[in-house]
């Protein structure tokens, strides 16, 4: 229950953020054992600041 709780939360996130990745990119999320516990916007926050990293170690 609480695997698939964390997996829709986290697909409602990146569900907002796909238009914003180049065309042809593949993500992968990995749920630490926290994210069960992190509030919605940690996730989400969390989320944003791994998209900007992969974005930028991506164009070097």
């Amino acid at each position: 229950m609480v695997r698939n709780r964390v997996k829709r939360r986290l697909r409602a996130i990146m569900s907002t953020r796909l238009h914003d990745l180049p065309a042809g990119t593949s993500v992968v999320i990995r749920a630490l054992p926290p994210a069960a516990d992190a509030p919605f916007e940690d996730l989400a926050s969390d989320v944003d600041g791994a998209l900007r990293h992969a974005l930028a170690k991506a164009t070097r």
